[in-house]
């Protein structure tokens, strides 16, 4: 029988070709396991989401950021307006100088003109064709008259002329600031609005339960202010008592001693008219007589309070003030609709008649520095390293303030920031 051919291919027992597509296959996805095990020992781990505490502490630190830039925004809104004053009389007065020369130019041109017209003989032609001797000094103060007048026309033109060029000059360098003080301001607001989107950002990135815990973090920051203004108002009721108490010695004591001295002074015979202490001290010995106190200030001899005047000023502040709470925080306005922090400040102060800078750190540098124990009701207080916050404080521990983007202008504790330092700007 002939032998039947066979169907089957013969296997290749030479090993591994170049041809297997099994083997190419395998071969690739080793290397790309290997691949992807190199890039994932080398990738940096992924960053945890941040906490809520870490958020809270990123915001604030984002809204203090944005409230020292708006006092730099503050403070070129302010050059602004003042260069583009200075500009604006430059112009006027480049114009007036203009008129001027123009006027001037005139009046030589009539002169020019009228001896145009009449010929007019030189003066020292005229003095030659004069008759007699005693007419030659007057002829010769007649021809002197238009020449002076021609020579003052002259002057002016030259005078006029060099005016414009000066005026030019200043304000072409009050162009030039102006331009400045615009891109400071522009540079400023765009860092003001960065800022804010970045704390917005922060903010709606967090989960309802996320909310609820920062919303619990501020409650708490809140309380312990409030308690260290109560701890202060204890204080300050404690320090007034004591100073009243000592007040009232010490008048006591001038009683004495002048009663003393009345005595000293009448003669041995005479009867001692009782003093009003003495008369006191004898209506309170009867028995079932109420006592007798006389009311804080109102013992003869007492000197009007030195402070009367500033707290006049300061009530009109605070009543300012507080007939502002509940209105936005709007960074740079200065009212009457909205405030950012030293707006509300300079508006209150403005009422009492005190103008008061526009930015936090001018107004620092404003009126009599004082001790955080020694705060009047009226007095600047300034929050953080960089002074970029400010509040009128009110006593027992408490401020009016326009706090931040997103809030409106209320009552707080002035421990709820870190306090600078003080002022009293009257």
């Amino acid at each position: 029988m002939p032998t039947l051919a066979s169907h089957r291919k013969s296997r290749n027992r030479s090993g591994v070709g170049s041809n297997s597509p099994a083997v190419g296959v395998t071969t690739a996805a080793i290397a790309s396991v290997t691949l992807l095990s190199t890039q994932s020992a080398d990738a940096a781990p992924a960053e945890p989401n941040p906490s809520v505490e870490e958020v809270q502490k990123k915001v604030d630190d984002l809204y203090r950021q944005a409230g020292s830039t708006t006092q730099q925004y503050n403070k070129a809104k302010t050059a602004t307006a003042k260069q583009k004053r200075t500009v604006d009389r430059v112009r006027d007065n480049v114009a007036k100088s203009a008129d001027k020369l123009n006027e001037a130019r005139r009046t030589l041109g009539s002169y020019a003109a009228t001896q145009y017209r009449e010929g007019t003989v030189a003066p020292t032609a005229a003095l030659l064709f004069a008759d007699g001797s005693q007419a030659r000094p007057e002829q010769k103060e007649v021809q002197d008259r238009p020449a002076e007048r021609r020579q003052g026309a002259v002057a002016d033109v030259q005078t006029h002329q060099a005016d414009p060029a000066r005026q030019r000059a200043w304000a072409t360098e009050g162009l030039e600031s102006l331009a400045d003080s615009q891109t400071s301001l522009r540079t400023s607001k765009e860092t003001v609005q960065q800022k804010l989107a970045e704390a917005r950002t922060l903010l709606a990135k967090l989960s309802a339960q996320e909310r609820t815990r920062l919303a619990a973090l501020e409650r708490k920051k809140e309380e312990e202010a409030r308690r260290e203004a109560e701890a202060k108002s204890k204080a300050e009721a404690r320090d007034a008592a004591l100073a009243a108490e000592r007040e009232h010695q010490e008048h006591q004591e001038r009683l004495d001693r002048q009663e003393r001295l009345d005595r000293q002074e009448q003669p041995a015979t005479a009867v001692p008219e009782p003093s009003a202490a003495t008369a006191v001290q004898a209506v309170q010995a009867v028995p079932g007589t109420p006592a007798v106190q006389a009311a804080p200030g109102a013992e003869a001899g007492l000197p009007a309070s030195p402070g009367s005047a500033y707290a006049t000023k300061a009530a009109k502040v605070l009543a300012f003030a507080r007939a502002q709470i509940g209105k936005p925080y709007v960074w740079g306005a200065s009212g009457p609709s909205s405030y950012d922090c030293s707006g509300l400040t300079q508006a209150a102060w403005k009422v009492a008649g005190v103008e008061l800078p526009r930015t936090t750190w001018d107004q620092a540098n404003t009126g009599t520095g004082v001790a955080t124990d020694d705060l009047l009701p009226g007095d600047l207080v300034f929050f953080y390293d960089d002074v970029s916050h400010v509040g009128i404080y009110i006593g027992d521990g408490m401020m009016i303030h326009a706090p931040k983007p997103g809030a409106n202008v209320r009552e707080e504790s002035i421990y709820y920031m870190p306090i600078h330092g003080s002022v009293r700007p009257a």
